[in-house]
């Protein structure tokens, strides 16, 4: 397992202040906008081990008071069923999803805000659902020429025919569940607004990655560039800021090619622009707390490899592009790492190898691995699931933890009823039948007892896995790679 890299404690504490700080500085009210993810930041916790997947969410529960959420969803997207590629829903269940859990926190979520709206009729109707839930909901529309067109966006017929957003906190965090839904246009859209009634009001973006304050071809900010492989993002020098200071800095192509454009934009709503580089936009202060640089090294390295696995799986199965994988594979060579750097992988290879059936392997917390292999009811990926539990648990290798009185009924259920072709349990139905047994059975009990400390283990199966088995694994917080081949 990763050595811990991150001082998530002081990443709470240093990144609040620092916030807090940039508020002050406009005034007392600030737009931020989130890039990447508020909530389960799962890439930061595999890169930066010792980050928490909700870390940047703890870090504003340290300024509460001051903070209020407003939730951006391109109706376009709400629309096409777009889906949230890591969780496998869509974006509006997303939504839904995020304020459920903003709230639970305790933070307020005042409104959502339809982007690029034109009376879809899916749109409509998911308007209507979150105003059943109390939820307040607030409609922008297609800007021509945005955003290169800045004299058209930043006018009546621009940011001026959009709703403006009541906000009464400080802080008005803007977040999305993923991207292109539009964050940005919505803080400058609040900034034209609230400069027109005449309150001070400023913007500043929180982006984790690229890490500013990291090498350009540090492992971690190409750990990005790898998992924005299929959008043709890419790390490079921010050249305003070392234009404006003679400091190097990191940041990416996008928010360097819109720079200009929002400096036009800072202008005609503000007068003058706060910022001489996108580096000053961001409060980031991740690079801050990294107390490791081996081990976030190290896990960068790992994460690309895993980034090289699901492209290679992705082209297998017709969702992705022989480009993409051609820039995992430089990427891996640019860090040095190769395939072979999962331990998992030849573990799992061999033991194909020797039944000659598809196979899989997990390496443990204390660095054991454990492998599992296909039989006539188990598929391999259960198997292994069962071998590593029993391992945890410290229970013997040959004992079955699933008595055929629980067993017996599913696989005739699946062959007789279903019409599944073979009785073999995914993943799912494994954990179903092992939980049903240790109502009964103390040593299933005590299998059971282990699943949390599976949370961040590696696997590798040696085929692409169903999808049923795949969700089990995210679901279980497993670090899941495949070789690129089918079953059979």
């Amino acid at each position: 397992m990763s050595k811990l890299a991150f001082d998530n404690e002081q990443y709470l504490r240093t990144q609040s202040a620092h916030i807090r700080e940039r508020i002050s500085q406009f005034g007392g009210k600030l737009y931020l906008e989130f890039g990447g993810k508020l909530y389960d930041d799962n890439h930061a916790a595999r890169v930066l081990p010792g980050f928490q997947p909700d870390s940047k969410l703890r870090m504003l529960l340290q300024m509460k008071e001051q903070v209020e959420v407003v939730i951006v969803i391109n109706a376009d997207d709400i629309e096409k069923n777009k889906i949230r590629g890591d969780l496998g829903i869509t974006y509006d269940r997303d939504v839904i999803r995020l304020i459920g859990v903003f709230r639970d926190f305790g933070l307020y979520v005042s409104s959502v805000v339809l982007t690029r709206y034109h009376d879809q009729a899916i749109a409509k109707a998911f308007r209507a659902r979150l105003e059943t839930m109390g939820i307040r909901v607030y409609h922008h529309y297609d800007i021509a020429g945005y955003p290169s067109d800045t004299a058209h966006a930043v006018s009546e017929d621009g940011f001026g025919k959009n709703d403006y957003i009541e906000t009464s906190r400080e802080l008005v965090v803007i977040t999305a569940p993923g991207p292109g839904s539009g964050k940005l246009a919505t803080c400058l859209s609040q900034l034209y607004h609230e400069h027109k009634r005449g309150v001070k009001a400023g913007y500043a973006k929180f982006e984790t990655f690229p890490v500013w304050n990291l090498t350009l071809n540090h492992p971690v900010n190409l750990a990005y560039e790898a998992a924005t492989a299929d959008l043709s993002d890419v790390n490079m020098i921010d050249p305003f800021h070392y234009e404006a200071y003679g400091i190097t800095t990191v940041n990416y192509n996008r928010d360097v090619a819109a720079f200009p454009v929002l400096v036009a934009m800072f202008e005609k709503i503000l007068g003058q622009c706060p910022y001489k580089s996108p580096t000053d936009m961001g409060v980031n202060m991740v690079g801050n707390c990294i107390v490791d640089q081996n081990a976030a090294k190290e896990a960068a390295c790992q994460e690309i490899v895993r980034r090289y696995y699901a492209a290679l799986c992705d082209q297998k199965q017709g969702k992705g592009s022989d480009e993409t994988v051609r820039k995992l594979d430089l990427l891996m060579r640019k860090v040095g790492a190769e395939p072979a750097i999962r331990r998992v992988v030849q573990p799992a290879l061999d033991r194909e190898a020797e039944t000659e059936a598809p196979a899989a392997a997990m390496e443990l917390p204390d660095g054991t691995i454990v492998t599992g292999r296909t039989s006539d009811l188990l598929g391999a990926v259960s198997a292994l699931l069962l071998n590593a539990l029993k391992k945890l648990a410290g229970l013997p290798d040959e004992l079955h933890l699933i008595s055929p009185v629980v067993l017996d009924p599913i696989t005739h259920l699946k062959v007789d009823h279903l019409g599944n072709r073979n009785p073999r349990l995914h993943s799912d139905e494994t954990l179903i039948a092992l939980s049903i047994c240790a109502a009964t059975n103390p040593m299933a009990q005590m299998a059971m007892a282990q699943l949390h400390k599976l949370r961040g283990c590696d696997v590798h199966s040696t085929v692409v896995l169903s999808s049923v088995d795949e969700n089990t694994f995210k679901r279980l917080g497993v670090n899941l790679t495949c070789e690129p081949k089918y079953q059979g």
